[in-house]
């Protein structure tokens, strides 16, 4: 890669304080201000690009809460998810927490994201989660929402993303920003481990064998597609 300066973006610098009243507006409506600690587990195998630290760093936390990154290093990443949420329930303080979020080297938020997905989860106590938008890499990639769970037979055939930016649930989602309810793990009917690396399509991924499960007792998930999440590609320098 040739010698580069990356700058943040300025664009979204200080946009909490100039929408501070449509912002207040949207907490008060879905009750964000209420407790809602997040986890944010992101599996670095190696180096995270600079451009996704970057992302990855101005990323919005919920106003008067806490949030804490953990790094999961050295683990394939099914088994990384795995391991850190089980270690997560084993802590005495961060197991009375309310979310996990996770986030992956490669996928790029908006600086908002955490908090439009924290608000989707207040307007819905019964989804378990939601994530953002992505595509997998490539010319011709496909939105990270698997499957339509009003189809009579279960599948993860891909859906095309709201072009309205409204809420599409589905059967399963790509990993790379999701925000969890972490009282679903305390459920002993799920299998474990949660997360195992499976190819479908091609694909790697360890959402669908979990969904594979959790749907049996219930458990929903939904992509918020006005949370636009970059997939950026380290080889061609490129954020799909």
């Amino acid at each position: 890669m040739k010698p580069q300066l990356i700058i943040q973006d300025l664009q979204n610098v200080g946009k909490q304080n100039q929408q501070y009243n449509e912002t207040l507006t949207r907490l008060e409506k879905t009750g964000s201000w209420k407790r809602q600690r997040v986890i944010a587990l992101l599996p670095a195998g190696s180096t995270i690009p600079a451009k996704v630290a970057l992302s990855h760093w101005n990323l919005a936390a919920p106003p008067n809460n806490s949030f804490v990154r953990m790094l999961a290093l050295g683990m394939e990443v099914g088994e990384a998810y795995s391991t850190a949420i089980e270690q997560i329930l084993m802590h005495p303080e961060l197991s009375t927490w309310e979310y996990v979020l996770t986030i992956e080297h490669d996928n790029m938020p908006p600086w908002d994201g955490l908090l439009r997905l924290c608000e989707r989860m207040e307007e819905d106590p019964n989804l378990s989660c939601v994530g953002g938008l992505y595509y997998t890499k490539g010319e011709g990639g496909v939105a990270q929402i698997w499957g339509d769970p009003k189809d009579p037979i279960p599948n993860f055939r891909p859906q095309l993303p709201d072009p309205d930016g409204k809420l599409v649930e589905c059967c399963g989602t790509g990993m790379g920003f999701n925000l969890w309810r972490l009282s679903m793990f305390k459920d002993e009917r799920l299998r474990k481990p949660w997360f195992v690396t499976q190819k479908r399509e091609g694909i790697a991924t360890q959402d669908l064998y979990f969904w594979t499960d959790a749907r049996k007792y219930g458990y929903r998930c939904a992509v918020d597609c006005s949370v636009h999440v970059g997939h950026y590609s380290v080889e061609d320098d490129i954020v799909y």
